[in-house]
């Protein structure tokens, strides 16, 4: 779809910068997930206490939720140095050999999307996580050597959207293993009010719920969404986010109360629409909404489960009761059973 839409994954430098001044630094700022958060100051404090480099940590879950942010408050508490990488940019056990060996003694290395990674690198990393060396393999065929490397103790901070993509080994070498989950409506609450300072927007308490209830559970949108409505409010109203404003401005960048965005709404007319509420396959449901496939499986989909929307069945994406109510369509029989 060409038209924006203020939960597009896509995000610009500005928008980088901004979600950068927004991260809280130190986990004693960071609201929510409070399980995942004692859980992790009592790791950090331990190896303050000891003298020695945290466990490695792993962190999954949904987009959004504070993987990055966690890694660099982590390096933050220990006073490391950070450095970050990606899955999909390590594709040759080569490659991460030069990262691991340019490591400093107690160094953060964050690894988003780890299970991109390929498989010669996954296991290269097996040893370096246990050892802390690698084998550099110099040379092909019988006269290939392997030469050890030693590398300085580090901590290994990986985030995964989907963490069964990760092989056994791999996920066995993580001290510490994480899952974040999404935020409830009062801590969204918060972050909104609290990312609305640090900015400078005058924001009414009321007009942070509102926001907080159409940020799909997620901080990252609910930031997002937050630096759409300050623009309504500038553009359109007295400069002061009101609730009313902000109900305005979510309703003109097609955020529904419930977090729906247009993508959302045109997959859920189409299975309930053009395809009786389905079954219908994801190729034929991307094509409908001129959409790519994985987009429509990444983005919308997953939303639309999590509400009861949507389901998916081994035969296709099968709308619900609640599906065909939301978009104000009666619901046939067969939808009846999927209430």
């Amino acid at each position: 779809m060409d038209d924006y839409s203020p939960l597009d994954p896509a995000r610009s430098d500005d928008e980088v910068a901004v979600e950068a001044a927004l991260r809280p630094a130190e986990l004693a700022q960071f609201l929510g997930q409070s399980r995942v958060v004692d859980q992790l100051g009592l790791l950090l404090d331990a190896a303050r206490r000891r003298g020695s480099v945290p466990d490695h940590v792993l962190l999954s879950g949904p987009p959004g939720l504070g993987k990055t942010t966690l890694a660099m408050i982590i390096a933050h508490e220990m006073s490391a140095p950070l450095r970050i990488s990606s899955g999909p940019a390590i594709q040759h056990a080569g490659d991460l050999a030069a990262i691991l060996s340019g490591l400093s003694q107690g160094e953060v290395f964050f690894l988003d999307e780890i299970h991109r990674m390929s498989r010669p690198a996954q296991e290269m990393l097996y040893l370096a996580m246990e050892d802390f060396r690698v084998d550099v393999v110099v040379g092909k065929g019988p006269g290939a050597t392997a030469i050890p490397l030693e590398i300085p103790p580090f901590t290994l901070v990986g985030a995964t959207t989907r963490v069964g993509l990760l092989p056994g080994p791999l996920r066995d070498r993580f001290g510490f293993t994480a899952q974040l989950d999404y935020y409830d409506e009062a801590t969204l609450d918060s972050i909104v009010t609290r990312s609305a300072s640090v900015l400078g927007i005058e924001i009414e308490p009321g007009a942070a719920q509102v926001i907080a209830s159409r940020s799909r559970g997620t901080p990252r949108i609910a930031n997002r969404l937050l630096r759409r409505v300050r623009d309504f409010a500038q553009v359109r109203g007295s400069g002061v986010v009101t609730p009313d404003a902000a109900a305005s401005a979510l309703d003109l960048f097609e955020v529904d109360p419930l977090g729906l965005d247009r993508l959302d709404r045109e997959v859920l007319r189409a299975v309930c629409g053009k395809f009786g509420g389905g079954p219908v396959g994801l190729s034929t449901l991307a094509i409908a909404v001129s959409e790519e496939a994985e987009t429509v499986a990444e983005v919308a989909e997953p939303f639309l489960v999590r509400l009861g929307f949507l389901m998916r069945t081994p035969r296709g994406r099968v709308a619900t009761s609640a599906g065909f109510a939301h978009i104000g369509l009666p619901t046939p029989r067969q939808a009846d059973l999927f209430t």
